[in-house]
């Protein structure tokens, strides 16, 4: 995992020339280009953006540094289903395209009405595994102005590590993150991490694997809107056999350790705990649940109908049928890795490229962590 420093998925630099600082240049039409340089100088204030086109979700983060972390300006998530028929098709479908065209649009503006002038813009598994995953960047580059950079799985792990790094319980020999995507999900092992001087603690990671399922790609060969128990055990086991080899070299390495959990399945899971009457991310990122406490929430979601699980305020209509997938994924790996603490996070990948690209540009260096 050695992509520390790398800052492509640039916007689209459009017909004019890049300015003499390198920084975000306005092109015609509205295009936009990233500065490329390296280290903050002479006090400018950087404003950086992180997006995450995902199988399920599109996800942006702006924020700007302060401190030892950052502060978020502005962001955006929308579900969209990119990767909705991949698995049946191998492509992806035109009504999947245009859903992301939209959301991308609105990327493209607030980064503009940010005057945002340092991205990285990756797309995961669904742009992986389409044939026209390249044909559909450069749609995206033509029409919404912005440059994708599709990024391997190794990537998204790294990124995801680094990204969750700080809820790491500073008294555990380490923890099993997991990031459930709608694509592909991610098992990483990490130690504990050395105390940073600055910024946030950066990741020591032992051991990574990603699983080529996702709760999109599990819910479309199984069915997400009625789900019993034998199906819900159908799913647990498939993701099981994807787990096994990593399970057998590391599924006992649990002493001293806890879970931490990135995903939609996640922190729905959180909220339904919590009764929240409508999702707070303030409650959820960071909340640590039991093994028992997890359990009770996933059997009452199967006890739930498709119906009462589209009127529950954590999962609503766009969730309703793939919540079960993701609680499938969940069990095989709390089945491989029984640890007694879950740590919910609400926070991953965006988060994870923001680090990444304040720490190349020097901004923890700088006397009070302003950019």
């Amino acid at each position: 995992m050695d992509n520390e420093g790398r800052a492509t998925g640039d916007l689209d630099p459009g017909p004019d020339r890049p300015r003499a600082d390198g920084r975000m240049h306005r092109g015609r039409g509205g295009h936009y280009r990233q500065r490329r340089s390296g280290p903050i100088a002479e006090g400018r204030r950087q404003t950086y953006a992180a997006l995450d086109l995902g199988t399920n979700n599109c996800r942006l983060l702006i924020a700007r540094p302060s401190g030892d972390s950052f502060r978020v300006i502005d962001a955006f998530s929308r579900i969209i289903r990119l990767g909705e028929g991949v698995s049946a098709t191998g492509r992806l479908s035109d009504a999947a395209i245009a859903r992301a065209v939209t959301a991308l649009s609105i990327c493209r503006d607030k980064m503009h009405n940010r005057a945002v002038t340092r991205a990285r813009l990756i797309a995961t598994e669904a742009c992986r595994a389409a044939a026209n995953g390249t044909e559909f960047l450069q749609l995206i580059r033509d029409q919404v102005g912005i440059d994708l950079e599709i990024v391997d799985r190794e990537t998204e792990a790294d990124l995801a590590a680094t990204g969750c790094t700080p809820l790491i319980d500073p008294q555990a020999r380490g923890v099993v993150l997991f990031d459930i995507g709608g694509g592909s999900s991610e098992l990483v092992l990490m130690d504990q991490s050395e105390p940073a001087r600055r910024g946030p603690p950066e990741p020591v990671v032992r051991s990574w694997v990603s699983l080529p399922v996702g709760v999109v790609t599990l819910a479309e060969r199984h069915g997400g809107t009625r789900v019993d128990r034998g199906l819900f055990e159908l799913m647990v086991e498939e993701v099981a056999v994807h787990a096994a080899p990593f399970t057998a070299l590391y599924g006992s390495a649990i002493d001293g350790v806890h879970m931490l959990g990135t995903s939609g399945t996640v922190t729905t899971i959180a909220g339904i705990h919590l009764d929240l009457p409508r999702y707070d991310r303030r409650r959820v990122d960071g909340c640590w649940l039991s093994e028992a406490e997890v359990t009770g929430v996933i059997d009452r979601l199967l006890d739930m109908t498709y119906e009462e699980r589209v009127a529950n305020a954590c999962i609503g209509s766009e969730r309703a049928d793939l919540v079960l997938a993701g609680c499938a994924i969940l069990e095989a790996i709390r089945r491989a890795f029984p640890c007694p603490r879950l740590r919910v996070a609400d926070r991953g990948l965006r988060e994870g490229i923001l680090v990444k690209l304040m720490r190349e540009d020097g901004v923890w260096a700088h006397p009070s962590g302003e950019a």
